[in-house]
């Protein structure tokens, strides 16, 4: 039996306010939260991302309140990612209420850290964050993405295809993909980089970056993905969650 496609709205929270940018710059406020959170909860999302993008110390205690208020509101599954350097981050954060956590800049500087939390949480908690853009300025990867850390702005040289599969192997349950390139611009998924990751990984996979119309959802689930994720275009009404499961539903994809 096939698995339901996952339509997932993702919240980027800055300093408790959720903010939308394109690429990650020019940022303008989108909103309380846990407004937002439960108004997605009413209108059918699956499962909802928060991403604490600044992740500075200072803003830490903010985030662990806005999980905290928004655990108590909605009843669908929360990954919370930003900042998340350690077992015991892990472990507030999933106190305050998250039901999986995703790991990202913490993970390339030490690999091992996937699996201490696998170990200690078990994978299905485990969601590997991978903020990739296809390489330039003379780097060269072999499937022609690179791992980026800074809200894609500082390229690591990584392979972002070798990344995904050495996360697996380290006990990842999931993987969010993000393309940099699409990032903000509604132009559409980055289809060949959903395939090349598909491809060597059976977690599953969401991918994240690009969606602007209903019809790019439905494309990024015929090359790989398991659930999609989109930010502005649900926050300022662009696109409501029901619109995109009837899209996919009508291209033959079971949905929530």
């Amino acid at each position: 039996m096939a698995v339901a496609v996952r339509v997932i709205p993702c919240l980027d929270v800055d300093a408790g306010r959720v903010v939308k940018g394109i690429n990650f710059t020019a940022l303008r406020d989108a909103g309380d939260p846990v407004e937002l959170a439960r108004t997605y909860d009413a209108e059918g999302a699956d499962e909802l991302v928060f991403l604490d993008i600044t992740a500075s110390s200072a803003s830490r205690e903010t985030t662990y309140d806005v999980v905290r208020r928004t655990a108590e509101q909605v009843f669908i599954p929360l990954t919370v990612g930003g900042g998340v350097r350690s077992v015991d981050d892990v472990d507030r954060l999933l106190r305050a209420g998250a039901d999986k956590v995703g790991v990202n800049t913490a993970a390339i500087a030490r690999p091992e850290l996937l699996s201490e939390i696998a170990t200690r949480f078990g994978n299905q908690v485990l969601v590997l964050s991978v903020d990739a853009r296809r390489v330039t300025d003379g780097t060269t990867t072999a499937s022609g993405y690179e791992v980026t850390t800074h809200g894609g702005r500082q390229g690591t040289g990584i392979d972002a295809v070798e990344w995904a599969a050495r996360g697996q192997e380290l006990g990842i349950g999931e993987i969010l993909l993000n393309s940099m390139d699409a990032d903000g611009t509604q132009n559409g998924f980055d289809l060949a980089m959903i395939e090349a990751v598909r491809a060597v990984v059976s977690v599953p996979v969401i991918a994240s970056g690009g969606a602007g119309q209903v019809e790019h959802f439905s494309p990024a689930v015929a090359v790989g993905a398991d659930a999609v994720l989109a930010a502005s275009v649900f926050h300022f009404g662009t696109l409501r969650i029901g619109a995109v499961k009837e899209s996919l539903r009508a291209n033959g994809y079971e949905v929530r």
